[in-house]
């Protein structure tokens, strides 16, 4: 049952309705989008503008891009930023410490996570993630309860009327695998708790490319799209992740394994890069959409 305050937010979300249904390619295929971090420089309204005058339909929101709008504008303005650039917001980046596993910053965690909620159910946007940011020592207790920290965040996320993700991330001390992501989230299940895959964290961390034959069809519901620099893996930070077609991961085999899967969603470019940060949104959308493009065709998932 959606919450009262989901209800209130409905008129401000109704004019983002049509792009929204928007979140789906045809059997087979898969949708280009963009991260708001990639070009997180220009803010919120810079980034979309910039982009949707590249061609760019489809884009994936960020909580810090989302303040700083907010510190002198109104959730409403947020809104019709998207509807009158006709872009339909695919999913939303929360960034919370431990809120999927037991720990000291997981109460204020979930508040965070409620606001959020709330603020881009409102927007129109169907998915909202979590990275896995876990630092401490975890140990097998806290896998154990990882599955009701899980049915806590999804409740919030379903009462709004959101499919909540987890991005498994290669660095956490907790969920830096695909495979343990998939692990808690079916040991949790719950019906709108969903596993999500980031391209970087995937080919650059501890997964393998057989572990793709894991997931059920269908079951994948978002997936960051990047390429990773040649360096020795030790050295790997932010800045190995490239524009798709730059780099040296296995993009095709992967995209071929998630069309094989169902996955017929979102590919978000989500770079850190500060050569393309810093870049004029547009000239920026411009090369990525030129790039995909070209990886999405040869995987024949365009």
């Amino acid at each position: 049952m959606l919450t009262r305050r989901a209800l209130l937010a409905a008129p401000l979300a109704a004019p983002l309705a049509h792009a929204a249904a928007a979140q789906t390619a045809p059997p087979g295929k898969m949708l280009l989008a963009i991260h708001q971090n990639t070009s997180r420089a220009a803010g919120y309204r810079g980034s979309l503008e910039g982009w949707a005058r590249a061609g760019i339909r489809h884009v994936e929101l960020s909580d810090s891009l989302l303040d700083g709008f907010l510190e002198r504008d109104t959730l409403a303005a947020a809104g019709r930023v998207l509807a009158d650039l006709g872009l339909a917001p695919v999913s939303a980046a929360v960034l919370l410490q431990d809120i999927w596993i037991p720990g000291p910053e997981r109460s204020a965690s979930l508040d965070t996570w409620r606001r959020r909620c709330e603020q881009f159910a409102s927007l129109g946007v169907p998915r909202i993630y979590s990275p896995s940011i876990t630092t401490r020592p975890v140990t097998a207790d806290d896998f154990a309860a990882t599955p009701d920290c899980i049915r806590e965040a999804g409740d919030i996320a379903r009462g709004h009327g959101l499919t909540a993700m987890i991005e498994f991330i290669r660095t956490s001390t907790h969920l830096a695998t695909l495979t343990s992501a998939l692990r808690v989230i079916r040991a949790a299940d719950h019906p709108s708790v969903r596993p999500m895959l980031d391209f970087f964290h995937f080919w650059s961390g501890l997964s393998k490319l057989d572990d793709l034959d894991l997931l059920q069809p269908g079951e994948l519901a978002h997936a960051h799209f990047q390429d990773l620099l040649d360096t020795p893996r030790e050295l790997i930070d932010n800045d190995a992740r490239l524009i798709p077609g730059d780099g040296i991961a296995p993009l095709v085999r992967i995209l071929r394994k998630l069309a094989g899967k169902g996955y017929d969603g979102a590919l978000s470019v989500e770079l850190f890069r500060a050569d393309i940060v810093e870049r004029d949104p547009f000239d920026a959308a411009t090369e990525i959409r030129a790039k995909c493009e070209a990886v999405m065709r040869e995987a024949q998932v365009l």
